[in-house]
């Protein structure tokens, strides 16, 4: 049997995929393209109302162009909502959450019509060998599953429960496995990854076992994703200074910045406290970078709360900043909150954001050029030109996916592979894009 997955949603639901590619692929499934499957899997994203309605129109278009072929909804989206989608959205022919992504076997099994007792159970193939979405050279550690941090607006812990974090060992094996492989880029995730061990007895940190993955030889990358501001291992720039393998990268949602709005998502952190945090990482490590989200028009927002944050935009300087409009879930305690904001209200706020954000990350960019930096390259563009090629890639402040790319020119005779981490010297910003010259190693 041939399956296809349409992977949508955050990276830590692209692991979800990577390990049911695993299951099924270990199991004698053959992975194809959506035209010769068997079996179309959607793994779906049930964050957010937009994020939602995405998954839905997937089934539903796959449906249309296939009406054959068999659909599986996938992922989040089923975990939250899989008896009420299974009486309304009958274009797909199964469901599967994700408590047990061992168990897509029978799932793909038992949705194909296929016998599911003659069907092996596959289990968990180890994390370092599965399949990987990623460009080359990049792949994510999911160091957790789960939040405890319960913030008023936010479904996730309705859908992968409570804080579970992985041992140090085991994360440490699977760094190890994939660096094995010719990966050259850890990044580390979790819903909130400087949480890391707070549910253990052991007394795990995120600084531990960033001591841990330090101990592994060869040259590579470490980035750290999602690190909630309130809960900042400040440990962690210990680690960063002595060892340069952990890029000086920091992805930290701050989500607001008037002190009412924080208090009412149920974080408690306070808009000094934050901008405190931000001088202080750059105090310790003056090239850092520093990325984050704010939401806007959460229930109670007020022009007042809305300069606020736009006086902590100004002052933060953020080197990348993505933002969005408050998605009101059901089942969050700000879903019954009084002074719902209008949704066209919550999108011009975020207009505002955005443009005022421009020429903030335009002078951040700004400040590489002249810089020799390594560089990850990930994709060759085809050129006529016969003594010049180009590549795109990413340097340490570019995080895979989210923010601006690299684009690299170089002498016909440099050839460097996919994937490969090398020197170049920066020369130029176009908008959010840098533009470099691969350095030749002589």
């Amino acid at each position: 049997m041939r399956y296809y997955i349409d992977p949508f949603g955050c990276v830590k639901n692209q692991v979800d995929a990577e390990n049911m590619m695993a299951c099924l692929d270990k199991a004698g499934w053959e992975t194809t393209d959506a035209e010769t499957a068997d079996l179309i899997i959607v793994n779906s994203c049930g964050f957010i109302e937009s994020a939602k309605q995405e998954s839905i129109n997937a089934v539903i278009r796959w449906r249309s162009l296939y009406p054959e072929k068999k659909i599986l909804l996938a992922g989040c989206l089923a975990q939250r909502y899989a008896k009420e989608l299974t009486e309304s959205l009958t274009e797909a022919d199964g469901f599967f959450g994700i408590e047990n992504i061992a168990a897509i076997t029978q799932a793909a099994a038992k949705t194909c019509l296929a016998s599911v007792k003659n069907t092996p159970s596959a289990g968990n193939p180890p994390r370092g060998e599965r399949p990987l979405l990623s460009l080359p050279g990049s792949a994510y550690v999911k160091i957790s599953e789960g939040c405890n941090n319960r913030c008023s607006f936010c479904a996730i812990p309705l859908i992968r429960g409570s804080l579970t974090s992985r041992t140090i060992p085991d994360i440490t094996k699977e760094c190890r496995s994939l660096l094995k492989r010719g990966i050259k880029e850890l990044c580390i995730i979790g819903q909130d990854t400087g949480s890391f061990g707070t549910d253990t007895v052991s007394g795990a940190n995120l600084p531990q076992l960033l001591n841990s993955i330090s101990k592994i030889e060869g040259h590579f990358w470490v980035r750290l994703l999602y690190i909630h501001p309130d809960h900042f291992p400040v440990q962690l720039l210990d680690v960063m200074e002595k060892d340069k393998r952990f890029l000086p990268y920091f992805d930290i949602p701050f989500q607001h910045a008037s002190a009412k709005i924080l208090a009412a998502m149920n974080r408690n952190g306070t808009p000094e406290k934050y901008l405190e945090l931000i001088k202080t990482i750059r105090k310790r490590l003056p090239h850092a970078v520093i990325r984050s989200t704010f939401m806007l028009g959460f229930p109670g927002e007020t022009e007042k709360d809305f300069e606020a944050l736009l006086e902590f935009q100004k002052e933060a300087e953020l080197d990348w900043l993505g933002c969005f409009a408050y998605s009101r879930e059901e089942g969050t305690p700000s879903f019954a909150m009084k002074g719902q904001v209008p949704k066209k209200t919550a999108a011009m706020r975020k207009q505002i954001i955005e443009e005022r954000q421009t020429p903030i990350t335009e002078k951040s960019m700004e400040r590489f050029t002249g810089r020799t930096l390594e560089v990850l390259i990930e994709e060759h563009i085809d050129s006529n030109a016969a003594e010049e090629t180009f590549w795109l890639g990413r340097l340490y402040c570019q995080a895979p996916d989210i923010d601006g790319a690299t684009v690299l020119a170089g002498a016909a005779e440099i050839k460097p592979q996919l994937g490969d981490i090398v020197p170049c010297k920066v020369t130029a910003r176009h908008w959010f894009d840098l533009e470099a010259h691969l350095i030749i190693d002589k």
